[in-house]
């Protein structure tokens, strides 16, 4: 049966979208890696959470492998914009590895403050998602002192040995309000609950949620595009869903289905922080193929944050 699309459907486009300056970083040393060092270069867990990018880096001549084992010794291996626990860069040194670490300085952040917290025999309450690679590595620098907590019934149940003594950390790529209900939980629970400085969930995760919820009310169907391993895209796809419309998280344009936008004269579109924009551009030139009369980008906050490369890759 043929769908009618409306003639006059136009597309409102977010940013900031897309990557962040923690995946640019990432990308840019595993490909500064290549250049300097040679074919291959070995990549410990996929470098971000995109089958796109993975998949360009494989071209390019990474090799991505789950287990330290599988690198030949005197190789270099570089560790994912996620984070690693402290062992891992002991059996890296163990195996004769030339480490490279490519975490978010954000992420690292995190890692910082939970060993500043087990110095001084906190109990460490992360709220995030237990089998996040982000939570695995943050969990690693104290996994003795570290509870992780999922969700505001978890909040409402964790028993801690200390009351009095106890401090809260966040995975960088949660829903904002989901953490916020959350941590409204312990802070009730704990009055004397410690926190971190600044806050956890990096800048890049707040904006691209913002932009989706400036949106409310103007668009009748949101698109993510973002790989379904990806935290953040995830979580901007539940954002949108959250204001009553139909939202989908996809690849590419080959996962768009006509019948979703008969009727329609407003789609909403944006990215998550490990998406590139070529996926954004191809997943634009299908929606105009299917009637879309005009792509307009709605302004958000502007980013400026850049990171330094480690130096061996500089």
């Amino acid at each position: 049966m043929a769908h009618t699309l409306r003639p006059d459907m136009k597309v409102l486009l977010c940013r900031p979208r897309g990557f962040c300056a923690g995946v640019e970083r990432a990308i840019e040393i595993v490909e500064r890696a290549l250049a300097r060092y040679g074919k291959p270069i070995y990549v410990r867990h996929e470098i971000v959470h995109n089958r796109v990018v993975v998949d360009d880096l494989v071209h390019k001549g990474a090799i991505f492998v789950d287990h330290l084992r599988d690198v030949p010794r005197g190789a270099h291996v570089i560790f994912s914009a996620h984070g690693v626990a402290p062992a891992v860069f002991a059996e890296a040194e163990r195996l004769g590895l030339k480490a490279i670490d490519a975490t978010c300085p954000l992420v690292t952040k995190v890692h910082v403050e939970s060993r500043r917290f087990a110095r001084e025999g906190l109990t460490i309450l992360l709220i995030g998602h237990e089998d996040h690679v982000e939570v695995e590595g943050v969990v690693g620098e104290a996994p003795e002192r570290t509870i992780v907590v999922e969700d505001p019934a978890a909040a409402a149940t964790v028993q801690v040995p200390d009351p009095e003594r106890v401090a809260v950390l966040t995975q960088t790529t949660l829903s904002v309000d989901e953490a916020m209900a959350t941590l409204t939980v312990l802070k009730r629970r704990f009055p004397k609950l410690r926190t971190p400085r600044k806050e956890d969930i990096c800048y890049a995760t707040t904006n691209r949620q913002d932009a989706v919820k400036a949106l409310r009310g103007e668009v009748e169907l949101w698109l993510v595009i973002g790989d379904p391993s990806s935290s953040n895209s995830n979580r901007l796809r539940e954002i949108g869903a959250a204001s009553g419309v139909p939202a989908y998280l996809v690849l590419g344009p080959e996962e768009l289905q006509a019948h979703w936008f008969r009727g329609l004269r407003a789609v909403g579109v944006t990215s998550g922080a490990s998406t590139p924009e070529v996926s954004v551009r191809r997943v634009l030139d299908r929606l105009r193929e299917l009637g879309a009369s005009e792509v307009r980008e709605v302004e958000g906050r502007v980013e400026t944050v850049e990171f330094s490369l480690p130096a061996a890759v500089r």
